[in-house]
């Protein structure tokens, strides 16, 4: 595999899919420099799990993505970069009259910005290296739209629309760039939503499932990290050498509605 020996930086993979696709990245051979907002001990934790099992480097560089410069010195402390995999996300639900101004901010600029951020300090080191991908982790809301949702969604637009100028500006290089946009995930924050959810509709788990919360995921079946973690890396193969500039959907024919 083409990853063997890489570095690869995954943004927001202490847990969820993040941390899901820094354990594919390993197992096919990839260093991997962990990120989340606080080095906590669940997070050393997980950096001496994946090292342990896949016999990589793994690093575990705290930064609030927030912040410009915390995305460039992320990047700087990483050593190295080839694989820089754009994952970190927040979300807050609310109609556009009561959507509060700083949290429209603070979703611009993790979800979106902090990719501007880490892929400019990254490419020059891509650069020097002679190779280099890029995997923007979008969404479905990337492509199409929820109510109530409008930092996320815009911002998630935005990351499509800069994952395709990337591509644009390196098209002549040994590197790509491109956004993977998954639908609903079974992470542990979906998993800790369903009781609440199962309590608010009067609904068993499969009901809540397969109608409130895969209501508009055809499959009825919610992807798993794996899956994401197993595109990443095959974005990041021989095979994908010419897949630039472009979404890859994992979202059970949401899209094609």
């Amino acid at each position: 595999m083409s990853v063997k020996g890489k570095t690869a930086v995954v943004t927001g993979s202490t847990s969820g899919i993040g941390l899901g696709i820094a354990r594919s990245l390993a197992e096919a051979g990839a260093n991997i420099v962990l990120n989340g907002r606080k080095a906590t001990d669940e997070a050393r934790a997980h950096r001496a799990e994946i090292a342990e099992t896949f016999g990589v480097e793994v690093k575990l560089v705290a930064a609030d993505l927030s912040d410009p410069d915390a995305c460039h010195a992320l990047i700087k402390e990483a050593g190295a970069c080839d694989i820089l995999v754009n994952n970190a996300g927040i979300q807050h639900v609310a109609a556009i009259p009561d959507f509060p101004r700083e949290k429209w901010d603070q979703i611009l600029a993790v979800n979106l910005s902090s990719a501007f951020h880490t892929t400019a300090a990254a490419l020059p080191l891509m650069r020097a290296a002679g190779w280099g991908r890029v995997v923007n982790i979008a969404s479905a809301h990337g492509l199409t739209a929820s109510p109530f949702k409008s930092a996320y969604v815009a911002a998630k637009h935005g990351l499509v629309g800069l994952s395709k100028v990337t591509a644009l500006e390196t098209a002549e290089e040994p590197i790509t760039c491109n956004a993977v946009c998954p639908g609903y995930v079974m992470t542990p924050l979906v998993e800790s939503q369903i009781p609440d959810t199962m309590e608010k509709y009067g609904m068993d788990r499969d009901e809540v499932i397969s109608e409130v919360i895969l209501d508009r995921q055809p499959s009825k079946e919610m992807a798993t990290v794996e899956q994401l973690g197993g595109t990443v890396v095959f974005l990041c193969s021989p095979a994908a050498d010419q897949i630039t500039g472009t979404t890859i959907s994992v979202d059970g024919g949401w899209t094609a509605l």
